[in-house]
């Protein structure tokens, strides 16, 4: 008992966590030796760490099948400044990285969601704390017959801000696993870069409390609503090196707002409406606005990607090909 009892307090100590599906269980006791089955176990376990050391969740490769909604929270006695990350055990940018070492996220949840809510609707990562990161992650929709809203990663309450999205892949079917929302978040200070949506039926969603917004380097295709839902705003927010086609909308504001937008160095082109408008009634139009510039935005020709063939993922899916417009772009998950 006392050397367990050691093992785990020295965990609690470097407070940096491993989760390994396939080779593990939940009664391990999250180190790297013996990691966590489960990144529910993890969170928990996690959850009642204090102090002012940062936390880190390491995730091996392999299938984590969410049961329900997944609350990333901490005690009070946790530091709210301390940063949080839940990461791939091997990242994109690692020599030894496939796309079969990425660690995948998929909810099989019913229903999830407060029931004083207006809409039923299913929660992967429910984010309720500060700094969190989120990163080297492939998540896929949801094929639960019940579920016709999901969104994977949700941030709700205005007062948390910090969160990171880096490297994560959020690949949607609309014909059998679909994603209405691959990131809906209010508050500020979120960041979303080097990461691929491709075919959810909105990438991002951001309404409340929106203040210091930054989207870059990254690939939206397919989005058959739009890429971006955008709320009222408090500042200026980066827009940069992206790649948007094959979207219905490009961008959605709130009706009754009329912000000034900065679009940088990027391909927006092969989408059926630039600009639209969403409606208090519950509807989107088409919307030309004037409060855009736009430098070195790139409409014209179109978008290749190198899509799943015969001979299967290859390290670059999903990525634009070298005979793609917009290939110069620095868009993607590397």
């Amino acid at each position: 008992m006392m050397i367990v009892a050691s093992l785990i307090g020295s965990i609690a100590n470097g407070q940096t966590l491993y989760v390994d599906a396939t080779n593990s269980n939940d009664k391990a006791n999250g180190s790297r030796e013996a990691p966590f089955a489960s990144l529910e176990k993890a969170i928990t376990h996690a959850s009642r760490f204090s102090g002012d050391k940062a936390i880190t969740i390491k995730v091996a490769p392999g299938l984590y099948s969410l049961k329900s909604k997944l609350l990333i929270t901490f005690s009070k006695s946790h530091q709210s400044s301390v940063p949080v990350t839940i990461e791939a055990m091997l990242l994109p940018d690692d020599t030894a990285w496939t796309p079969q070492k990425m660690p995948i996220i998929q909810s099989i949840s019913d229903n999830n969601n407060d029931p004083n809510k207006k809409f039923p609707h299913c929660v992967g990562l429910l984010i309720a704390a500060n700094n969190v990161t989120i990163k080297g992650l492939k998540f896929l929709g949801n094929a639960n017959p019940a579920v016709q809203y999901y969104y994977p990663i949700k941030k709700e309450d205005t007062t948390y801000s910090g969160l990171k999205i880096e490297q994560c892949y959020f690949v949607g079917d609309k014909n059998g696993t679909p994603i209405q929302g691959a990131v809906w978040v209010h508050g500020p200070e979120t960041s979303v870069k080097h990461c691929i949506f491709y075919g959810c039926k909105n990438a991002l969603l951001l309404f409340r409390g929106i203040k210091g917004f930054s989207f870059t380097n990254s690939i939206v295709y397919g989005a058959y609503e739009a890429a971006v839902w955008f709320g009222p705003f408090d500042a200026p927010f980066i827009f940069r090196d992206n790649i948007i086609s094959g979207c219905n909308f490009f961008w959605l504001r709130a009706e009754d707002t009329y912000p000034a937008y900065i679009f940088s160095n990027s391909y927006i082109g092969g989408n059926k409406n630039y600009m639209g408008v969403y409606r208090k009634a519950g509807e989107a139009i088409v919307s030309p606005d004037s409060n855009i510039i736009e430098k070195g935005i790139n409409k014209s020709g179109s978008i290749i990607l190198n899509e799943v063939a015969l001979e299967g993922i290859k390290k670059g899916y999903l990525h634009l090909s070298p005979k793609s417009e917009g290939y110069n772009i620095p868009a993607g998950i590397f």
